[in-house]
This record gives structure tokens, C-alpha cells and sequence, in this order.
């Protein structure tokens, strides 16, 4: 069975909770997610931990698709 891959800033995951795709835009020091919609920057909600998380697309897939490497 493969690793479950850590969601980290830049990742688009989906929330199982939340029932929605997002983007991680920030990871806070007591372990809360950021999360905003893939196609809207302005709003934004919390996942109180990684345990209903799962990336889609990873940070660097997300900046090769676009044509930018990191």
C-alpha cells in the first residue's frame, strides 16, 4: 500500500468534509489547514487536520501543467 502523501502549501486536495477541492494556502502552527476554492482566491475555510485531506494534484504538477517549474 502506497504512503498517503502530507498535503503542504500549493497542493489542490479534496476535503471530504467540506466536500469541495481547494488549494492549501496556508498550514497554521497548531496543525489547522487554509484552504480557498481552485478558481477563486477570495474565499476561504478551514480543515482542523490532514485526516480528511487527500492531494489531487501536487504543488509541482499544478506549476508544470501551467508551464512554470519551481
Amino acid at each position: 500500500m502506497p504512503e498517503r502523501e502530507t498535503p503542504w502549501v500549493g497542493d489542490q486536495v479534496r476535503d471530504r468534509d467540506a466536500g469541495q477541492e481547494g488549494i492549501v494556502n496556508d498550514v497554521r502552527p497548531d496543525g489547522t489547514y487554509v484552504l480557498r476554492p481552485v478558481h477563486n482566491r477570495f474565499h476561504h475555510w478551514t480543515a482542523p487536520n490532514a485526516d480528511a485531506l487527500e492531494v489531487t494534484v501536487s504543488r509541482e504538477e499544478r506549476l508544470r501543467l501551467r508551464g512554470t517549474e519551481p
